[in-house]
């Protein structure tokens, strides 16, 4: 896939981070990597900068909020299509359709397997979600509203321009950007061929009551 840029949001991700990186590095043709960071006070912008080969930038956001960071990831985004990835994820597998699947839809999520310390576990909990057949607008029963995770997401540019994330929420604001979208009438897409691993982390929120 050319024409991407990748945006990572990191805090303190020094364990992960550089395995996104390189993940991105194997899957892309000369991808563009914006690493919007909050403060970090670990070795993770010092293992960023260790990809000294790359196309690599590093910003910094006191006042963060998931939206925010991303709504100015975008900004500074010069391709015309952008992943979202977390900094504890990693690619497995990216279907060669993205690009063309992403004209007739707002967002294409990918399938993420929850890797517990290096371990495949049971998909409970929001890791139910992410099933094994495609789906068009995904649909939580857990949560009683369409799903969409932004640890492995993939959008046009323009369409994160006209349509930012809400800033004033503190999490789940792709779910709330997805059930906007499609109440306007546009359609997401679950491609559950395009695969990362999501490892856990003390600190993730996703990963609250698992362990």
């Amino acid at each position: 896939m050319d024409n991407i840029s990748v945006i990572i949001r990191n805090r303190n991700e020094e364990r992960y981070i550089g395995y996104a990186i390189q993940s991105v590095l194997d899957s892309f043709n000369q991808p563009e990597i914006i690493v919007v960071d909050n403060d970090s006070t670990d070795e993770s912008i010092s293992i960023v900068k260790s990809f000294t080969f790359s196309d690599i930038t590093i910003y910094n956001m006191d006042s963060y909020t998931p939206g925010k960071s991303l709504n100015y990831g975008v900004t500074k985004c010069s391709n015309d299509y952008v992943l979202v990835l977390s900094a504890h994820s990693q690619i497995k597998i990216v279907n060669d359709n993205i690009q063309k699947q992403l004209e007739n839809h707002c967002v294409i999520g990918g399938r993420q397997i929850p890797i517990y310390k290096g371990k495949k576990i049971t998909p409970r909990y929001v890791w139910s979600n992410f099933k094994e057949s495609n789906y068009q607008n995904l649909f939580s029963d857990g949560e009683n509203r369409y799903f969409l995770h932004n640890a492995f997401a993939f959008y046009k540019k323009q369409t994160l321009i006209d349509n930012p994330f809400d800033e004033n929420l503190s999490s789940k604001e792709d779910r709330y950007w997805v059930n906007d979208m499609i109440r306007e009438g546009n359609t997401s897409f679950y491609d559950s061929t395009t695969i990362c691993h999501h490892h856990y982390t003390d600190n993730g929120a996703t990963w609250k009551g698992i362990g």
